[in-house]
């Protein structure tokens, strides 16, 4: 029994997202991450004039103490009792996690979307996106929460699930310290080229097994949610190497196959068009049920990764306890 104690936290971790999702009320750690990148940011710029070497022990710092916190915590906790370590862990991972937060987020753009209601969901897209919406129609709208679930699919649960398999919660705090840095500062414009590089560099190392592992996960997954597995596994083959980032396009072009969509292309930022390819093939409109489709596909994969890194937890770490 003692073997499969190290993978406690982890399945209860994800009930406990499942179920509760994130509390809106309390503070969240991510967030607390988030404050000390934004602060690091203000006094690097300030104090440093080579941004690139600043960036990296901007980097190096958020890693250090975004690790070594949890990590003490659960020193203390399991030192004074097992069920009080479990406890803390399970807490912990909840918190590394987001399908609730993921699905019911983009679940407000279906809703509004299939209730006519193009200008809420809007609204309710432009919360889970970077992209400038006001240039979207309806379908662009249902197109972006579709992609946006697939590749957080990945950001959000099942590359958190993976570290965790590795290393517990901490393992998680690690991936998505680097993972928060990334979404801040991991900018290929002229304002983070260099202060980001460190950040942008590591998150595609870290993300290149899960990435790759989560969409072979959705390709399995598919039939479970009556979506199409072979054309995900042919549009995957195909199209994953379709976006600027070695990691994004895998997952995203899995979920597109699975629901025969054409997803991606140009997009707007900040008021300027980036040109990017097409993912997918145009078999069919989009509809706001795809949205439903994909967070079937993004609750499927994670159960599947939950496994997997359950699995090695007990094996890596089932001979400590």
């Amino acid at each position: 029994m003692k073997h499969f104690l190290p993978a406690l936290p982890l399945m209860i971790g994800f009930i406990l997202d499942c179920i509760i999702g994130d509390p809106y009320n309390i503070p969240h750690p991510i967030k607390l991450i988030g404050r000390l990148i934004g602060g690091l940011e203000k006094l690097v710029r300030k104090r440093m004039k080579n941004l690139r070497m600043g960036g990296t022990l901007l980097g190096l710092t958020v890693i250090i103490l975004s690790t070594a916190a949890p990590l003490a915590l659960l020193i203390i906790c399991y030192h004074f009792s097992l069920i009080l370590g479990i406890a803390a862990e399970s807490v912990l991972c909840c918190y590394m996690l987001a399908a609730k937060c993921l699905c019911k987020e983009s679940m407000k753009v279906c809703r509004a979307a299939e209730s006519g209601d193009t200008e809420a969901a809007r609204r309710a897209v432009s919360m889970i996106v970077g992209r400038d919406t006001a240039v979207l129609d309806r379908d662009g709208i249902v197109r972006a929460a579709v992609e946006t679930v697939a590749e957080n699919t990945s950001d959000g649960v099942t590359a958190p699930l993976f570290y965790m398999g590795l290393g517990g919660a901490v393992g998680a705090f690690f991936y998505k310290s680097v993972n928060t840095m990334d979404s801040m500062i991991g900018y290929k414009d002229e304002k983070y080229a260099d202060i980001g590089r460190f950040s942008a560099k590591t998150d595609d190392v870290l993300n290149y097994i899960p990435s790759r592992l989560t969409a072979l996960l959705m390709i399995v997954a598919a039939p479970v949610c009556r979506l199409d597995g072979k054309n995900a596994f042919r549009i995957w083959k195909r199209d994953r190497r379709n976006h600027a980032s070695p990691n994004s396009a895998q997952t995203e072009s899995a979920c597109a196959g699975a629901l025969h969509l054409r997803l991606a292309g140009d997009a707007w930022y900040f008021g300027k068009l980036h040109k990017k390819p097409y993912i997918g093939d145009n078999d069919r409109p989009v509809e706001p049920q795809d949205i439903r489709r994909a967070n079937c596909l993004m609750y499927a994969a994670s159960v599947l990764m939950l496994i997997i890194s359950a699995a090695a937890r007990c094996i890596i770490w089932g001979g400590i306890l």
